[in-house]
């Protein structure tokens, strides 16, 4: 393995800004998951996901294109779509952040970074170029000839990525160093004195900024810049396939977007890119853009879930306010880089609702893409599943999450997002330690008034009492912050148990000359909630949502009464929502149940407005955490609940 040699990369988070900002991320081994539902996802990921991941990457013969490309073989068979590379790249990021958990002893993983990375290499041409499907298929006469569609510069986006990652990990630089020498190359070939392009898929300006964190070099984000600024100028050419300049996220210039469209994962991989480059150059012009098509994109555009995309039509956002629940495409991957673009924003501007999003994604909107034994995959996170619905796509949320796709990209990206998840926990600013996201976890931090260590203990997200213990504290006065979530309109904090005192939703700022043993309780209100849409979202219009703590919940054919369908049940009005932890259902979760009716279909599709319903009869209908269906089998679901007086 190489030896750690540029700066004091080793241990660092995924986002390390060179210039100041409002927060700093926490090094890589300053936050460790130990018990409870995050800790116990991340070994779960490691010993399932990850391990099946290679498995699934061998059987498509992933690995082979880059032996055929080390071997110098042209016009032989090519696996994979053209960004399988890219995938490969985001399951082999997964392994290095994993690979540096202190419970996952897994020397297989580390194996797999040596070998793996020295096969890249291998496969490398000597100008720095990597792409397996040109380099191979022979189905291209010049590199760059179809930058809408090949994903040359997003495959070497995503190794750069990975290669930073496992660097900072675990100090081996030969992937790092492919790394350079494919940014170099993209530096030499693109910019405004020389080919005026870019790729059909971001990914590759956000990787850019994170090679200038880590080396220094200037030209990596200037290059980033010109990526992320020569775009909304219809530059891309599509005339075989017709997609439009909006699919590519280049109808309009990233800096006058008010709302993010087209395409919505390349929109939130930009967003978050454009949001380096702001935070790097001290760009404030274009943070404030990037702010005003973060709230409108949050008011209008987003699912009450987090989910992004609204039409299955090129996996895109609709039109503000269109968001039909049983159409919903909600990508996976939509969501997951959205909490990436929120932790760059929150970096930028220490606001809480961007930590509020962050958790409402990965509740709501990525982790419904997992089984909870981390063996299949959704990639489209519908909110609603009709009974008798016809299973027309592999991508159908009613034919149940799938072991694979043959585009990877979700399952990869949601285990690299889950074996890095502890970097959202915490951050710093000046003299103050901020916990962002709860979970079992020691915190460690370097604050001006000295070394801070923090044991947490929490059943969150199923229980709202977070315990925080001073296992470590200096002599001097420091801040300790904690997140109180917008839902929370009742917190509490108490120190020491003494009285607790409320806690208004932000940042509640706790500042004394803490001592070894000190500790601090937050009381988040889990009660079950009614959340209500905009009147403008026609599909929802008179339903509410059940929702408790973070979570967001739906009801599930499996857990009604006999003979009563899903589609058929409405929310009593005014009665009364109650709880109970179930331990044999789904690993263990809280139930809510409430009164309801069954409205089951009769007569004719559509009567006279002066033709009474009949009476429906009425039940008890439980709803379960929206996260966890499908994990018995595929079936009708509901988030929205009709309301009925």
């Amino acid at each position: 393995m190489a030896s750690v040699a540029i700066g004091e990369s080793l241990g660092a988070g995924p986002v390390w800004p060179i210039r100041d900002t409002a927060r700093r991320p926490l090094a890589l081994r300053q936050v460790q998951l130990t018990d409870g539902f995050l800790g116990d996802l991340q070994r779960s990921n490691s010993a399932a996901s990850i391990v099946a991941g290679n498995t699934h990457l061998t059987q498509e013969r992933a690995w082979e294109n880059y032996r055929n490309a080390a071997a110098g073989l042209v016009g032989v068979e090519y696996h994979g779509p053209v960004f399988e590379d890219g995938e490969v790249y985001k399951w082999l990021e997964a392994v290095a952040w994993a690979s540096f958990s202190a419970e996952d002893d897994r020397p297989e993983f580390l194996t797999w970074l040596d070998e793996y990375s020295d096969l890249i290499a291998s496969a490398q041409a000597a100008d720095g170029y990597l792409n397996t499907f040109f380099q191979v298929s022979g189905q291209r006469e010049e590199r760059y000839e179809d930058l809408a569609h090949d994903h040359e510069i997003f495959n070497m986006g995503a190794m750069i990525q990975s290669a930073v990652a496992q660097y900072r990990a675990t100090g081996n630089q030969t992937l790092l160093n492919v790394a350079r020498k494919a940014a170099d190359h993209l530096d030499n070939t693109f910019g405004p004195d020389k080919l005026i392009g870019f790729c059909g898929h971001p990914v590759v300006e956000m990787a850019l900024v994170e090679l200038y964190r880590t080396t220094g070099v200037e030209r990596y984000l200037r290059l980033a810049s010109f990526f992320v600024e020569a775009r909304g100028h219809r530059h891309l050419k599509d005339p075989r396939r017709h997609f439009s300049s909006i699919y590519f996220s280049d109808r309009i210039p990233v800096r006058e977007t008010t709302y993010p469209e087209g395409h919505a994962v390349r929109a939130m991989y930009l967003a978050a890119a454009a949001t380096d480059v702001a935070i790097e150059t001290g760009d404030t012009e274009l943070l404030a853009a990037l702010q005003q098509q973060w709230d409108n994109m949050v008011a209008a555009k987003m699912y009450v879930t987090g989910g992004l995309g609204s039409r299955w039509e090129f996996e895109a956002f609709g039109d503000p306010y269109e968001l039909p629940s049983d159409r919903a495409y909600a990508e996976t991957c939509a969501a997951i880089a959205s909490m990436q673009w929120s932790w760059r924003l929150y970096l930028a501007t220490g606001a809480a609702k961007y930590c509020d999003l962050i958790e409402r994604q990965l509740y709501n909107a990525a982790l419904p893409g997992v089984s909870l034994d981390g063996q299949a995959y959704f990639y489209v996170n519908a909110l609603q599943v009709r009974s008798d619905a016809v299973v027309d796509d592999s991508r159908s949320p009613a034919g149940g999450r799938q072991p694979w796709f043959g585009c990877s990209c979700c399952p990869t990206n949601l285990m690299r997002t889950v074996a890095s998840v502890h970097h959202y926990l915490a951050s710093t600013a000046a003299n103050a330690l901020q916990l962002n996201q709860y979970a079992g976890a020691t915190v460690s931090a370097t604050l001006p008034a000295g070394e801070v260590v923090l044991d947490v203990a929490t059943n969150y997200p199923w229980d709202g009492d977070i315990r925080i213990t001073v296992r470590e504290a200096p002599t001097q006065p420091w801040t300790l912050s904690l997140r109180v979530p917008a839902w929370a309109n009742s917190a509490s904090v108490s120190i020491n148990g003494d009285v607790a005192w409320p806690a208004e939703a932000g940042y509640h700022d706790l500042t004394r000359q803490w001592q070894a043993g000190d500790v601090a309780q937050l009381s988040l209100p889990m009660r079950p909630r009614l959340v209500r849409g905009h009147h403008r979202i026609d599909d929802v219009r008179g339903s509410v949502v059940i929702e408790r703590g973070p979570l967001v919940y739906a009801i599930e054919q499996v857990d009604q009464p006999a003979g009563v369908a899903v589609d058929d049940i409405a929310l009593v009005a005014g009665g009364e929502l109650t709880e109970r932890f179930d331990p044999d259902r789904l690993g263990g979760v809280p139930v809510v149940e409430f009164t309801g009716t069954n409205n089951p279909p009769g007569g004719p599709g559509y009567q006279p407005a002066t033709v009474d319903e009949p009476a429906a009869e009425r039940l008890t209908a439980q709803a379960i955490p929206y996260f966890t269906w499908a994990n018995r089998g595929a079936g009708p679901m509901k988030v929205w609940l009709p309301v009925t007086t």
